[in-house]
């Protein structure tokens, strides 16, 4: 018997030949991935270039073994700066994934840094990244770039399933930044802008915008949109009759709520009047005076004026007695929010003017700037209380550290609060702790903040500030004070920051003839009843498509998975006393002339 190497590799050949050319299991098992934890310890004694390598590989064999979350640590955490190109993008395509699957925004934007770094990478990994990328911007409310990116991938792969991504970010965006998207735009972007006028164009009025999309269609046959709509668009059609035709809106006409609801009910006519004016089904509506009666009352009235929607009521305390019952009589739009932590009623929605809805948003902001050590300064009052709860709940659920916290007195001296804030010695605070200053004050206390910081040699520590600072018209002489602190507000208050000027602004008919109120916090109740209005006739659509949103008055509306009402204001910053839109931007981003910006990441 023959038993040469050349005679056996020969028998091995013909048996695997035999086997169909596969490998059986035996040979699958001996060429197993090598153990993560012994790479990442071959990576504690190896030069920083091969420990980096090292650690990518124990990364990607850990997310093939099913391990995402220490995969992500370890990825995060590896020195990517040392890798050769061809790893870089390895990584990048690691570390996005596992980020964007845990929701980590600010991750996935760290790794598509990769894209403007020069790297050869290949077409489908660059739109990969780009796609991942262009998320992750519209996770973070950069939904300009956002859409520009996707709108970047679909041109070079023509892929219709982007369409509702797609959709879902150019809705979001104002008349502004729109405009800037088709200054240079090609014909799909051309045409998803178009799509977005016509939507805005139709208001609520769902078979307006169904007839104007399919004229749309027939001119544009060829579009994204055209052979493969957005899925809102189906789900709109079934929608059709189901309009709200008749509302009943509670608000009290005597009582300490009176003052209040009749300057609501002042911008819910001002709209009802502009969407007829426009063309557009407007439903009828009953007002109810709900000083008179109990909420069973109230309802049994509105459900015999023939109510689908009813908008109302303002009573906190009524509004938690609806919240914790398991359904409302006819689908409830409460102009307030109750006293739980959740809204556990069916068909009940709740929207108001929440300052602890702007304290989130400044926790995310200020996170995604890369700011992770907050300094909290709110007032000893109930309302600081809940304000402040807010900023540090979702200040910590993004990750961040309150370093130091001081409730001040409203009537005291600013400086007081903040020397036990920054851990003044002598006459210079002490900073090593804190990043950044989270402040909810009214703004004759808000304009003493920044010229005591300046005091204690603080003056370039990052303020984040709510709407109550700024008095609701610029003021220049006596806001310079307050130069550089970002805030926010709402679009109607601050038009030139948030939309470019009020020719753009939402409702804009309904802002001009109400744009003569001369108390500021009277006008946001105004427009406050706009957006309620808004949201009323639209809440079939709000029950049965999801991230529905509404473009109003006080700010981007979308309802929360418990019927809450979510608001997200326009930032602004003050430069030379007046709001100005934001000088900054979020750490890592990339704007559209190629800058990125560096995040700060140490190495």
């Amino acid at each position: 018997m023959d038993n040469s190497p050349r005679s056996l590799l020969l028998a091995a050949l013909l048996a695997l030949f035999v086997a169909g050319c596969a490998a059986p299991p035996a040979m699958v098992d001996r060429l197993a991935d090598t153990e993560p934890e012994e790479l990442l310890a071959q990576a504690q004694e190896q030069p920083p270039e091969q420990a980096a390598s090292s650690r990518l590989e124990a990364a990607a064999i850990l997310a093939r073994q099913g391990d995402e979350s220490q995969a992500l640590e370890v990825a995060s955490q590896l020195d990517d700066s040392l890798l050769s190109g061809e790893e870089r993008v390895r990584w990048a395509l690691l570390f996005s994934r596992l980020a964007f699957e845990q929701e980590d925004a600010t991750s996935v934007l760290e790794a598509t840094q990769v894209l403007d770094e020069g790297i050869q990478i290949g077409r489908d990994d660059h739109n990969t990244l780009r796609y991942r990328k262009g998320l992750a911007l519209g996770m973070v409310g950069e939904y300009q770039a956002a859409a520009a990116a996707l709108l970047g991938v679909q041109a070079d792969t023509e892929r219709n399933d982007l369409n509702d991504d797609i959709w879902r970010l150019m809705s979001r965006l104002p008349p502004q930044a729109l405009d800037e998207l088709a200054r240079e735009a090609d014909l799909v972007t051309a045409g998803w802008i178009e799509l977005v006028e016509l939507q805005r164009q139709s208001g609520g009025d769902i078979e307006r915008f169904l007839t104007l999309y399919a004229n749309w269609r027939d001119r544009n046959g060829n579009h994204p949109a055209a052979r493969r709509p957005p899925s809102e668009f189906a789900a709109l059609r079934d929608l059709r009759g189901q309009e709200v035709r008749r509302m009943a809106i509670l608000l009290p006409e005597s009582g300490p709520l009176a003052n209040v609801a009749s300057e609501i009910r002042r911008g819910i006519q001002a709209r009802h009047m502009e969407a007829g004016n426009g063309g557009q089904s407007t439903p009828q509506m009953v007002f109810i005076d709900a000083s008179r009666g109990d909420l069973q009352s109230l309802y049994a009235e509105a459900s015999m004026a023939g109510a689908q929607v009813v908008i109302g009521p303002l009573d906190k305390d009524q509004v938690t007695e609806l919240e914790n019952r398991d359904s409302v009589p006819i689908p409830t739009l409460a102009l307030n929010y109750g006293y739980g932590e959740r809204n556990h009623a069916r068909d009940l929605f709740q929207y108001g003017l929440s300052a602890e809805d702007e304290a989130r948003q400044v926790a995310r902001r200020a996170y995604l700037d890369g700011h992770r050590r907050s300094a909290v300064l709110v007032p000893d009052n109930e309302w600081g209380n809940r304000v402040g709860e807010a900023f540090r709940r979702e200040w910590q659920r993004q990750g961040g550290d309150i370093s130091s916290s001081v409730r001040y007195n409203p009537q005291g001296a600013v400086a007081s609060a903040v020397r036990p804030l920054l851990n003044v010695s002598g006459n210079r605070a002490r900073l090593s702790d804190v990043d950044m200053l989270f402040l909810l004050a009214l703004p004759s206390y808000a304009r003493q903040v920044p010229p005591t910081l300046d005091y204690y040699y603080a003056g370039d520590l990052p303020i984040y500030a709510t709407s109550h600072l700024f008095e609701g018209r610029p003021q220049p002489r006596v806001d310079h004070d307050l130069n550089d602190v970002m805030f926010v507000d709402i679009p109607w208050v601050i038009p030139n920051a948030a939309v470019g000027g009020e020719n753009a602004l939402p409702f804009f008919d309904s802002y001009m003839e109400l744009s003569d109120i001369e108390e500021p916090a009277l006008f946001k109740l105004t427009a406050m009843g706009v957006d309620a209005y808004e949201l009323g006739r639209r809440l079939p659509q709000f029950r049965a498509i999801a991230g529905s949103e509404v473009h109003g008055a006080t700010g981007t509306l979308r309802v929360a998975n418990d019927g809450r009402v979510e608001r997200e204001l326009p930032w602004a910053q003050f430069t030379n006393g007046t709001p100005q839109p934001p000088l900054r931007l979020p750490t890592g981003m990339t704007i559209d002339n190629g800058l990125s910006l560096d995040d700060g990441r140490a190495r």
